[in-house]
């Protein structure tokens, strides 16, 4: 059979612009990364394709057209659903500058006098600072030990939807004693999905339950979302405070800018709106 003839255009189709070491450094990944002898992450720059997949609400709404355009350009993961949730901005960062460079322009309000500044920011600035938590210290209470982990792209992308979507039936549904039943039943359904939402979340950044006394390890799912509708809710509190912990030691360090006006400087954060972030500008 006769094969294909290559296309002579082949040698000019987009090569790596960068090499990206996850803070991770491939941990946590349970599948989905076909990791380099190398330990880098080649990162190629965005397509056309890729650009009008993060332009389309529903495909950011869902987060596919993300998953799209990160298994674009980072050929080495093969199902960035699997991402934990220590490597998604420091690869997001990465594609950005891979796309349009490391300058990026940064619209902000200087906390002191109001006024509006727009800042010309390293966005390797912020990739050096992104840091891997600890996820080896574990939460003891009593006679058990949680090991925590890192949440998946697709747990968080889930969490957040979901979150989303019942606060904004909450809000539309007012009980103030008056309320017909239809919506004093539809308010203690909300309510009860986000109990269940925040069980999800618990259960999706546990790793395992060690019991203390026998040495036993518990990891199957629907035991541990038993345990946290059942436990103390003294449990859940310190889990929820070590989860936030360890989100913001892996949270992007903001950098500093000085105010045009009053001459005072402030933290410049960085916020991932995937329409103005990966916009081409700086």
């Amino acid at each position: 059979m006769d094969q294909k003839p290559l296309n002579p255009l082949r040698a000019h189709f987009r090569q790596p612009a960068i090499y990206l070491k996850l803070p991770s450094n491939g941990d946590f990944w349970l599948a989905g990364l076909d990791m380099p002898k190398t330990q880098e992450l080649p990162i190629y720059p965005m397509t056309a394709k890729d650009e009008i997949l993060l332009k389309t609400p529903d495909a950011r709404l869902n987060g596919q057209g993300v998953v799209d355009v990160i298994e674009s350009c980072c050929p080495h993961i093969t199902d960035a659903w699997q991402i934990p949730s220590t490597d998604v901005d420091a690869i997001l960062i990465a594609i950005r500058i891979a796309s349009y460079g490391d300058t990026m322009g940064i619209d902000t309000k200087c906390p002191h006098c109001e006024t509006e500044n727009r800042f010309d920011v390293a966005l390797t600035g912020y990739l050096d600072g992104i840091q891997c938590p600890d996820y080896n210290r574990k939460l003891e209470h009593e006679k058990i030990r949680i090991k925590i982990k890192p949440q998946t792209y697709a747990s968080l992308n889930e969490t957040s939807k979901i979150s989303y979507e019942q606060q904004r039936m909450l809000e539309n549904i007012v009980v103030d004693g008056s309320e017909d039943q239809v919506k004093v039943t539809a308010y203690k359904h909300h309510i009860g999905r986000l109990v269940d939402l925040n069980a999800k979340l618990l259960v999706d950044s546990t790793e395992f339950i060690e019991l203390v006394d026998s040495g036993s390890i518990v990891s199957e799912p629907e035991y541990i979302k038993e345990f946290y509708l059942n436990c103390d809710s003294e449990i859940c509190k310190k889990l929820q405070e070590r989860i936030l912990e360890l989100s913001q030691q892996g949270a992007i360090k903001p950098q500093t800018g000085t105010c045009e006006n009053c001459s005072k400087t402030y933290d410049v954060s960085l916020t991932f709106d995937y329409a103005s972030f990966f916009a081409n500008s700086s």
